[in-house]
């Protein structure tokens, strides 16, 4: 990306802060070494990858670099001006304006790894829960969800993660990010293993 491009996209991003201050989180876009944190382990592999909230898609960029390929991109965003611009710039990715809570993929189960960008601390409970049921009901088995938090611990609430068999953990602190950011992992919670046998 061109430092006009840089420019150019810091502003959309302020402005978008301006006027939708509860969807956008931040008044810059992610920068790149928080992108590197959250998809250091997505690459080709991967498969199909799901974005929420790209924004002006800087994690996008990271996940190409890895090796991800454009037509196994699924971004999702709801401001209609990032969604315009993500159009143009990935038009091999399928592209998803609306919310992350409506989820309904043609490759549910199947899908090798999500990030987020979403606010989720600034969201209801109940937003979150349906979020997660969502990504998770198109997640493969043993995938998980990349999320970051400009928040001292990870932005689900214990009570939230029980509910939904789901466990988080802290992965990496991003202190050179404005601001500060830390990235968890979701996943869901290992199945128990059955205790059989008789009784003597």
């Amino acid at each position: 990306m061109t430092g006009q491009q840089t420019t150019s996209d810091f502003m959309l991003f302020l402005r978008s802060w301006a006027t939708r201050p509860l969807e956008v989180a931040a008044i810059a876009p992610s920068s790149t070494r928080l992108a590197r944190a959250m998809t250091t382990e997505i690459g080709r592999s991967s498969g199909h990858v799901l974005e929420l909230g790209p924004g002006t898609g800087a994690f996008t960029r990271a996940l190409l670099r890895n090796g991800v390929t454009e037509n196994d991109l699924i971004l999702v965003e709801r401001n209609p001006v990032f969604a315009a611009l993500l159009r143009r710039r990935y038009p091999g990715a399928t592209m998803i304006e609306g919310d992350a809570q409506h989820l309904n993929l043609p490759v549910a189960g199947s899908v090798g790894a999500a990030i987020s960008g979403l606010p989720l601390l600034s969201m209801p409970k109940q937003t979150v829960r349906d979020i997660l049921s969502a990504v998770f009901q198109h997640l493969a088995d043993g995938a998980s969800l990349f999320q970051f938090t400009y928040g001292p611990r990870c932005p689900i609430p214990p009570q939230l993660l029980i509910e939904l068999d789901l466990e988080a953990s802290f992965q990496r602190w991003v202190p050179l990010n404005l601001p500060p950011a830390s990235v968890y992992r979701i996943g869901r919670r290992p199945a128990k293993p059955e205790i059989s046998g008789t009784l003597a």
